[in-house]
């Protein structure tokens, strides 16, 4: 009877976590076929091309199945590029001091206090981030260089960049951590100081997490909307400097897609942006794979490299051996 429920349990769950499974990958297909379906359409119906999508900034979509509009996302597509990188540049480094403070300098205070801390603005939501942004950092911005309105490309940046710093942070702090105690106490055992060890030691061995936290990071950043939507100005225009204000993909979605006809010209070109963010998330999780992919391969052929010069040194030892055994041997004949 143990045997039989036994049996029953193992049998039900593996083909319970299996069936989930495989629902995550059905309904990520799904998403994806369906993202697809729609946002072909600008192409495909409307007679839009590819080209004029990516290059063009005269966006004016007709909101009917009548079409004839413009559909040049240049503006939006521009817009998300320059905010991300605006915020990735400006968290990168603050998330590299604080994850190696927290891994080298004071583990104890990083691990017990300082990690947990950082974690807890994962879960802060995105529209919080946003409200504080235009309440303070808007105005903060528009005094503070004297502008008109404080809505620009900056303010986005700074936003986006507080909310990527706790996953850059931590997969960074996670990757440092990972790096193994003998490669530090080699190198203190040289003579190297504790910047040394840091800086050409234990960095370029984590280097493989710390660029998939940065990939995370800009994924997070491309994805946001709400949060940016609230501080960026959602100008149609190309930003003269980080103190103009633009419009970005996910900010001109979230804002237009509600009251664009189902069907229409507009509403197609605004599935166009998602899809075109979907392929982005995408690319972002391939690269991921193929950083992991290309460190393991890194590892394996080191590990099969020092194997092969290990037995190389033992052959060696061994020729060395059996000359010295047979020159003893002939001293003793003679």
């Amino acid at each position: 009877m143990d045997r039989k429920n036994l049996f029953f349990k193992e049998h039900f769950f593996r083909g319970l976590i299996t069936v989930c499974g495989g629902f995550v990958i059905v309904l990520t297909l799904a998403i994806g076929g369906f993202l697809l379906y729609k946002g072909v359409g600008t192409f495909t119906v409307y007679g839009h091309s590819p080209l004029e999508f990516f290059f063009s900034s005269d966006w004016a979509p007709v909101d009917s199945t009548a079409g004839g509009g413009q559909v040049g996302a240049a503006i939006y597509i521009f817009g998300s590029i320059v905010t991300c990188a605006l915020g990735l540049a400006i968290a990168a480094p603050f998330s590299f001091a604080a994850a190696i403070f927290m891994t080298e300098i004071a583990p104890k205070l990083g691990t017990k206090i300082l990690q947990p801390t950082v974690e807890l603005f994962v879960g802060i939501p995105s529209v919080v981030y946003g409200w504080v942004g235009m309440t303070v950092l808007v105005p903060a911005i528009r005094d503070l260089f004297n502008l008109t309105h404080g809505y620009s490309v900056l303010a986005a940046g700074i936003v986006l960049a507080v909310m990527i710093f706790p996953t850059i942070t931590t997969v960074t702090a996670d990757a440092l951590r990972s790096v193994p105690k003998d490669y530090r106490k080699a190198a203190y055992g040289l003579g190297a100081t504790r910047w040394q060890v840091t800086y050409q030691v234990v960095l370029p061995a984590a280097k493989t997490g710390i660029l998939t936290g940065i990939v995370l990071g800009l994924a997070r950043a491309f994805g946001e909307a709400l949060a940016v939507a609230m501080v960026i100005g959602k100008t149609r225009a190309f930003p003269k400097n980080i103190l103009s204000p633009t419009n970005n993909l996910t900010a001109s979605i979230a804002s237009d897609m509600g009251g664009a006809m189902e069907g229409g010209e507009y509403n197609m070109a605004l599935w166009t942006m998602a899809l075109l963010l979907f392929l982005i998330s995408l690319g972002f999780i391939f690269a991921i794979h193929y950083i992991s992919a290309r460190s393991e391969k890194k590892e394996l052929a080191s590990r099969k490299g020092s194997e092969s010069k290990k037995a190389m040194s033992a052959s060696k030892e061994e020729k060395v051996g059996n000359v010295e055994k047979k020159v003893i041997a002939s001293s003793q004949k003679s």
